[in-house]
């Protein structure tokens, strides 16, 4: 087991964007709409934790290279038809190494603070959550450029 050496490759601009959902009850969907969600704005709380994610990637993946975040854009928005929220991370450097995991932790730790933050609300009668659930969380796309002279 080794972290990969890029010291050889040369620095280029990255970007990468993920995105997720979460499945929520309806009337979770209804509180977080009329702004009645005691523990604050699960979307607000998300983009701040997704960042936050983005961030401290290399601490939780222990082979992950520690590199300079230029940018971290985190969006939340809720699909109420569809009974979830959808979260989508840009992250963005100048770098030897992509940032498609700093993107994906960013959007896992996002969607990890909204269920947090209305799990009272999704509990059943057995404290179980039987129709929560985090679906979907991929690399939507990434790129690498040279770096201009």
């Amino acid at each position: 087991m080794r972290q990969i050496y890029v010291g050889d490759k040369p620095v280029a601009y990255r970007e990468a964007i993920a995105e997720g959902y979460i499945r929520l009850r309806r009337e979770t969907i209804e509180k977080i709409l009329s702004g009645q969600v005691e523990k604050g704005d699960p979307l607000t709380i998300a983009r701040l934790a997704g960042v936050m994610g983005a961030k401290t990637t290399p601490q939780l993946l222990p082979l992950c290279h520690n590199i300079r975040i230029e940018a971290v854009e985190l969006d939340a928005w809720v699909e109420k038809e569809a009974q979830r929220i959808g979260v989508r991370a840009r992250v963005k450097t100048h770098e030897k190494t992509g940032v498609e995991m700093e993107a994906l932790t960013a959007v896992a730790t996002a969607l990890l603070n909204i269920w947090d933050v209305v799990k009272q609300y999704e509990k059943d009668e057995n404290g179980q959550y039987p129709t929560t659930f985090i679906e979907g969380i991929r690399v939507v796309s990434k790129i690498k450029g040279e770096v201009d002279g």
